[in-house]
């Protein structure tokens, strides 16, 4: 396993640089091509692909340590490399052979969505006719393989699972056989290049696929860990960023100014020093929450190669938690700036649009709660996606 503090030690290494290419992410629409490559050279995106594989196999702990690292510099930097890192996760669902081709270049970067948007007829030889179209493709325009989630049908009529679930699988594509729509026209996490991804229709192999809900992948204590749990807390991760580079920014912008009609700067306004202090306990306290959450099933993990529905449930609740946490208090301090923060020199206005972005992904959204709330009461749910 690659030292945690190597991996952390390289993902500040690229801060300043991101920082500095900020705007030019936003111009852009997307994280540029030599950036990117640049991450994938320096094994940033293969944190969660096995060893076996030639992958890094990092904790949970450390992969979201890093993208908040990342998102304190700029949140579509962050959220482009958790979704590669997360998207790596798939190696220990693919078949080894399969794998094996997917991730051979070690600097290889992976993207998709998971979504069933896209439809695989199942022809009865192992062999699916797929093809879909799907929102969010975050950083596909980097990838050199790209996926796209299924609803699986036979004889045009979906396959059912046990408990009446729909039967779903990702399908992996080269990114040359892939259509790129330039749709990522947004208010927020602009350089994520989240555009619509395409696949014409064609005939894959199961190898090909992942079902994360009903395929067993290799043995490991990381891939004992829920998939959506392990990409929600990437969403944590950007979150938690944000929201320590808006507080931040107040801090430094609080000294110097003093609002319009007032003759004591900003920083000596009890308003001010109120909700700073409050936006500093929701990010410290969410933080540490998620922080104690992931450690703990990381130990379970680690122990029994086992998580329990408590560690799925108190992941994904902690999560959401801490999103809309810092959601909060980006708000505080956005509004603290006053006219100073709808410039576009301005990160607050950054952090703002961005947090208001990742609140809408579905892995934090209401239902999240529901869910959790659910469980909390003893009443019955379905925890497959948990």
């Amino acid at each position: 396993m690659t030292d945690r503090t190597a991996l952390l030690a390289a993902a500040d290494g690229f801060v300043p640089e991101i920082k500095a290419r900020a705007g030019e992410f936003e111009r852009l629409r997307r994280i540029p091509a030599d950036l990117s490559a640049r991450l994938a050279a320096a094994r940033l995106y293969a944190l969660l692909v096995p060893r076996a594989y030639g992958g890094v196999e990092a904790d949970p702990v450390t992969m979201v340590e890093l993208i908040e690292k990342i998102a304190v510099a700029d949140g579509s930097a962050a959220w482009t490399t958790f979704i590669a890192i997360t998207s790596g996760l798939t190696a220990a669902y693919l078949p080894p052979h399969t794998a094996r081709e997917v991730f051979a270049d070690p600097h290889v970067t992976t993207g998709g969505v998971f979504a069933p948007r896209g439809r695989a007829e199942d022809l009865g030889d192992g062999t699916y006719q797929v093809s879909g179209r799907w929102q969010w493709g975050s950083g596909t325009q980097n990838a050199q393989w790209i996926m796209g989630g299924c609803l699986i049908t036979k004889d045009g009529k979906p396959e059912m699972l046990p408990g009446m679930l729909p039967n779903t699988r990702m399908f992996f594509r080269p990114a040359s056989e892939v259509t790129i729509h330039d749709t990522w026209h947004v208010s927020g996490l602009k350089g994520t290049g989240s555009n619509d991804i395409e696949f014409p229709p064609a005939r894959l192999h199961r190898d090909y696929s992942v079902g994360l809900t009903t395929d067993k992948p290799i043995d490991g204590a990381l891939y004992a860990f829920p998939p959506f749990g392990l990409l929600s807390i990437g969403i944590g991760g950007v979150s938690l960023g944000l929201a320590r580079a808006a507080i931040d920014a107040l801090g430094e912008l609080a000294g110097a100014k003093t609002p319009e009609g007032h003759r004591r700067p900003l920083a000596q306004r009890a308003e001010t020093q109120e909700k700073v202090a409050e936006a500093e306990a929701l990010y410290a306290s969410s933080r540490a929450w998620l922080h104690a959450v992931i450690a703990a099933a990381w130990d379970a993990a680690q122990r029994s190669g086992a998580i329990t529905i408590e560690h799925r449930r108190d992941l994904r609740l902690a999560t959401s938690h801490a999103t809309r946490s810092c959601a909060r208090a980006i708000d505080l301090m956005y509004n603290l700036g006053g006219g100073t923060s709808v410039y576009e020199t301005s990160r607050l206005q950054r952090c703002f649009r961005d947090i208001h972005v990742a609140t809408q992904h579905m892995l934090v959204a209401t239902p999240t709660l529901e869910l959790a709330g659910r469980l909390f009461l003893g009443l019955e749910a379905e925890t497959s996606m948990l």
